[in-house]
């Protein structure tokens, strides 16, 4: 109990800090699982020289839309397929939310 304590403070202590240096604390929130992954392939920070499209400036209904037709198989399978159906929707949304708020 004691470390889920130090845990909640450590996480109030980073979004203040956030706060504080003028950054939108959206932008430097932990990730969602799952979506640190995405930039191993695709550029999520506007960075070029990533194998596959970037995803950075993209809408998060974009990427929500193209992960829940890979997920159902209505594009052209790839990688892609198998990766999108090892989520949930929610969590296409929330991950899909989380990289369009990226800087």
């Amino acid at each position: 109990m004691m470390a889920l304590r130090r845990v909640g403070a450590a996480s109030a202590a980073l979004a203040l800090a956030g706060a504080l240096a003028g950054t939108p604390a959206s932008a430097q929130a932990l990730p969602q699982p799952g979506a640190e992954s995405c930039g191993g392939c695709h550029s999520t920070h506007g960075g070029a020289g990533a194998p596959m499209p970037s995803l950075h400036g993209l809408k998060a209904a974009d990427i929500t839309a193209a992960m829940l037709d890979y997920r159902s198989d209505r594009r052209q399978p790839t990688i892609m397929n198998r990766i999108a159906k090892g989520f949930s929707e929610d969590e296409i949304k929330a991950i899909s939310n989380w990289l369009e708020r990226q800087p």
